[in-house]
């Protein structure tokens, strides 16, 4: 069970990581310091939103950007460190395994 849980933990590292590549990403391409003209940006962007997307879809229709700020990404990592929380010190209690 606990090989699970750390599974699981590193996943959502994974998703973390994904998701600050994209914001960083996206600053650097709204800055114009790179460019998507240039075919490796252009498909990075596009391998990193197909990943990020269907997670922010659903909390872009709640919360939409305000003054063009998307607030979404902030959700998600809010989210990852609740379910980081939970999977490393509440959940193993619940289960008893510690």
């Amino acid at each position: 069970m606990i090989a699970l849980l750390q599974t699981l933990s590193m996943i959502l590292n994974l998703v973390w990581w994904v998701f600050l590549i994209m914001i960083i990403l996206s600053w650097l391409i709204s800055f114009n310091v790179i460019n998507t003209r240039n075919r490796f940006v252009a498909s990075l962007w596009q391998i990193v939103n197909a990943i990020t997307d269907p997670i922010l879809a659903p909390i872009r229709r709640i919360i939409p950007p305000m003054g063009g700020l998307d607030l979404s990404p902030l959700i998600v990592f809010v989210a990852i460190f609740f379910l980081q929380s939970f999977l490393a010190n509440d959940l193993p209690r619940l289960m008893g395994l510690y």
